[in-house]
């Protein structure tokens, strides 16, 4: 599992648009949502760049957190 904070995740769409843009790259994907900290949890066997290059292109901007 790998944390990501995701600062411009404000609300539901938001949330869905990130689960659809790592869906896409890996649709067994496990995404937790936590819009309060505006960060997610990811257990995926995508590589953590391509989940913040997905991120990215779906227009949020990420990084992992620390």
């Amino acid at each position: 599992m790998t944390k990501f904070n995701v600062p411009d995740m404000t609300c539901g769409h938001c949330e869905a648009t990130v689960r659809k843009a790592i869906g896409e790259i890996d649709g067994t994907a496990d995404v937790k949502v936590d819009l309060s900290a505006n960060k997610i949890d990811v257990t995926s066997t995508a590589n953590n760049d391509d989940i913040l290059a997905a991120l990215d292109e779906a227009g949020y901007p990420s990084s992992i957190a620390s």
